[in-house]
């Protein structure tokens, strides 16, 4: 094992403890999760009512500026609504082809914030927003990391800001040899999914 598949594997354990830090902050802030629900205390939603600030006030907060911001924040969501079904497609058709798993849309794109009483409309709606972009920008991201996986699962030989859950898997630049002899194999790999 390289020093590159040492500190990868180390990256994904810290993912995965971080998953599980955030997992356990339910009882912190005393929610449930039902069959995908979240659940306050009738307590603690009359707590969060109490802190929501009304929406002309957040407005008005917010300034002109922001206000004028406002079509360009919503500009992209065509574009990203034709990406979301183009990728959703593309893996409905060519995943089975090619033996991957498919990606679970619903693991990514989280839309849950809504549920919380300190939030006025005009937060909520930009929860919404913001839920499912980023989590569309994972679900795509994950996608093309799996079709890489199997197209061409080889590491790049300039260093990249941020790597995929795949890259792990890949040959090291210039590793012709092995490359040859483990395509079929690393192809496959997708047993920790």
């Amino acid at each position: 094992m390289s020093r590159i598949d040492e500190i990868l594997g180390r990256m994904d354990a810290l993912e995965k403890e971080l998953r599980v830090e955030l997992r356990d902050m339910k009882s912190e802030f005393l929610y449930t999760v039902q069959k995908k629900k979240v659940r306050f205390s009738a307590e603690v939603r009359a707590a969060h009512r109490e802190l929501a600030a009304k929406w002309s006030d957040y407005v008005y907060d917010s300034g002109v500026w922001v206000m004028l911001t406002l079509p360009f924040i919503f500009m992209p969501l065509i574009p990203a609504l034709m990406i979301d079904v183009s990728v959703w497609l593309y893996q409905l058709m060519c995943f089975p082809v090619y033996g991957i798993p498919r990606v679970k849309r619903r693991d990514y794109v989280v839309i849950d914030r809504h549920s919380l009483k300190y939030l006025n409309l005009i937060e909520k709606v930009n929860c919404y927003y913001c839920g499912y972009f980023n989590g569309l920008i994972g679900f795509v991201r994950e996608v093309a990391a799996r079709t890489e996986q199997y197209w061409c699962p080889i590491r790049h030989a300039r260093p990249v800001k941020s790597v995929h859950s795949r890259y792990r898997h890949f040959f090291p630049y210039g590793d012709a040899k092995g490359y040859r002899e483990g395509l079929n194999e690393v192809r496959t790999r997708f047993d920790d999914v």
